[in-house]
């Protein structure tokens, strides 16, 4: 499972809808309604801040907004909250350094256009449901660090 720090502008086609099923999929751990990936390490951010379906929906909310951009149909219905009012949860600037990296190494290989757009980015957004701040990498992330 990989709900990206990053704003969802820099995910190529396969890689938008791959995070809506996963955060879909998220939602349902959150809410009781399945038992699977209960234990997954990137929802502990979502689990610890105050209102985690809450925060859950503003996330896929964004990820549709996304969609919706580029002329794709996702279902809002499936999400369980409207989102609003979801407090920001913080993403440091080192786990955006490595998920760049990540999501950079799969656009060279699925969508080189799509990540040649972006140039030499050295400061990405992140999805709008984050705030940055200075830091190292997240202690939940499984990936291997940079470097």
């Amino acid at each position: 499972m990989r709900i990206w720090s990053l704003h969802p502008q820099y995910l190529d086609r396969q890689g938008l809808l791959a995070c809506w099923r996963e955060t879909l999929l998220a939602q349902a751990v959150l809410a009781g309604r399945t038992r699977g990936y209960d234990r997954h390490p990137q929802l502990e951010r979502f689990r610890a801040s105050a209102d985690p379906l809450a925060a859950v929906a503003s996330y896929l909310h964004a990820v549709a907004d996304e969609a919706d951009a580029r002329g794709y149909r996702f279902d809002r219905t499936r999400v369980d909250l409207s989102g609003a009012g979801a407090d920001a949860i913080d993403v440091t600037t080192g786990q955006l350094a490595l998920e760049w990296a990540h999501l950079s190494g799969k656009l060279a290989v699925r969508d080189p256009g799509r990540l040649s757009r972006w140039g030499e980015l050295t400061a990405p957004e992140a999805h709008p449901l984050f705030r940055i701040v200075d830091g190292p990498v997240a202690g939940w992330e499984r990936a291997r660090p940079l470097g």
